[in-house]
């Protein structure tokens, strides 16, 4: 919101504050954004025929008066204004007897998401007030490479805008990727062979993890490596693998392929196949059972092209090194799908006054260097926040994470007008304006190119002035005296000019 729409917005407050009706005869209403203004209209309509059920003649005249002029107002608008209308309707009249009843209607400076209307002593005036303390929005986002929240926060209201999701796994720290030589089935494009049997070269069945189709890829290594530990996993009577401990299998969590060491697994764990029928694709399949050895055993590791391969129909991964840099530019796809939401959403917001992120580890950062967010977005963070939630529950967490650095942006801009005030102030006098008389000469002769004004100042003086800048095109700027260089302006006159040309 503008200066000049924040002190008009406040003018109009202090205004309907300053009436109250002896009877329930003042009328509030608040049309939402985006509702229906005939449905509105047959509403105070219908309120009308109500009225007429109050016992007292002067407030059912006075009411019925009321929502009367009501109606024909809104006979003026063919819609609801795109910010929403607030109407406040009665009798303001001092004087009983003398009733004296006054319409304000108004398109508030922001969307307006309340759908209300009461008729009481007083006008209801609490959504307007918080319009003045929500001056712009912030924008939210909360994220990993699995998922990630958009939102926004305006004044206390925060708004959940887009969830998304991605298939990217997890990491974990692996070791050697062994598995048994001759119980280990795998299968080529034209038949198969055990483990022990595949040499460099061969081309196995294997998974594209970023369009979820079955592939063959080649193998490029081959290793043998003894182990004293292993698993004997099995997902039914005839599927298993038998397997090291810290060997890497897909596990299937809430509709994503999270990467996990064999020795982290547990029955009723989901491992990952691919079925034929009914539907092509990939399918979780629930381990049944888990059997554990220590003993030495002679196991074989191999690397394929594409990272991973199915073994015994499960789908596995071979080389740790190899695997993260397949998901690292998973992540980086699925940071660039983000950063095209949050282009979208806030590039163009009027309001925007800057950006919170949050996340767990070093996701967040990862996000900004390689998300490809726009320069001029990139330039509106804020702060940068370690989260461990990333859903919309994350959202309030960035929030109370971020109170500080929320009350120091504004205070920050105060700052800012103040230190060009009393920089100007000190090495060229002749560009500034201070004091009431001075101000106004120079108001009159067009030369001021900023106002400031003290929140201090009386709002009838600061009214005036105001009113003059924005006759002159000039910017006005209102700061409070919660810094010590807002304490200093207020005690050279609460009231300050940049200067066009010398005066």
């Amino acid at each position: 919101m503008e200066e000049q729409d924040k002190a008009k917005l406040q003018e109009l407050i202090d205004l309907l504050a300053s009436f109250r009706g002896r009877h329930t005869e003042l009328v509030t209403v608040y049309a939402a954004a985006g509702s229906n203004i005939n449905q509105l209209a047959n509403q105070i309509a219908s309120e009308q025929s109500t009225a007429m059920n109050i016992k007292s003649k002067t407030t059912r005249t006075n009411v019925i008066d009321a929502l009367e002029r009501i109606i024909r107002h809104l006979k003026l608008h063919p819609k609801i204004p795109p910010n929403g209308l607030a109407i406040f309707c009665g009798n303001t009249s001092k004087n009983e007897g003398q009733p004296d009843i006054q319409i304000w209607a108004i398109e508030p400076p922001q969307e307006l998401r309340t759908k209300f209307y009461r008729c009481d002593q007083i006008f209801v005036l609490e959504p307007l007030k918080e319009m003045l303390k929500a001056s712009g929005v912030y924008g939210l986002i909360v994220m990993d490479r699995r998922e990630a929240t958009i939102g926004l926060l305006e004044g206390k209201n925060i708004t959940k805008l887009k969830h998304l999701t991605s298939n990217v796994p997890g990491k974990y720290k692996t070791g050697g990727q062994c598995l048994d030589p001759n119980k280990t089935y795998i299968k080529l494009r034209k038949g198969g062979k055990s483990l022990k049997d595949i040499n460099i070269g061969d081309e196995i069945w294997a998974l594209d993890l970023k369009s979820n189709k079955e592939i063959f890829t080649k193998v490029i290594n081959k290793w043998i490596k003894k182990k004293k530990e292993y698993r004997n996993i099995s997902v039914s009577d005839c599927w298993f693998i038998l397997c090291s401990l810290d060997h890497t299998l897909f596990k299937e969590e809430n509709g994503n392929f999270v990467e996990i060491p064999a020795r982290n697994l547990v029955i009723g764990d989901s491992l990952i196949t691919f079925y034929d029928s009914p539907i092509k694709g990939t399918q979780p399949i629930e381990i049944i059972k888990i059997e554990d050895f220590k003993k030495e055993i002679e196991l074989i590791d191999i690397e394929t092209e594409e990272g991973n391969f199915f073994a015994n129909g499960i789908l596995i991964h071979n080389s740790a090194a190899r695997f993260d840099r397949l998901t690292d530019e998973m992540a980086k796809e699925f940071y660039r799908r983000i950063s095209g939401y949050v282009k979208e959403i806030f590039l163009d917001m009027p309001r925007l006054k800057g950006l919170f992120i949050g996340g767990p580890g070093p996701t967040k950062e990862e996000f900004i260097t390689d998300g490809q967010i726009p320069n001029d977005l990139k330039k509106k963070i804020i702060a940068v926040k370690d989260l461990t939630y990333t859903d919309e529950q994350g959202l309030t967490f960035l929030v109370d994470a971020c109170a500080e650095d929320i009350a120091s942006e504004e205070i920050t801009k105060e700052k800012e007008i103040l230190k060009e005030f009393f920089e100007t102030l000190g090495k060229n006098p002749s560009k500034v304006a201070y004091e009431i008389s001075a101000v106004k000469r120079a108001l009159e002769m067009g030369a001021v190119q900023k106002l400031i004004i003290s929140t201090k100042i009386p709002k009838e003086i600061a009214k005036e002035l105001a009113k003059k800048a924005e006759s002159i095109s000039a910017e006005v700027y209102y700061v409070s005296d919660e810094t010590n260089e807002g304490v200093q302006f207020k005690n050279i006159s609460g009231l300050g000019a940049l200067l066009r040309f010398v005066v």
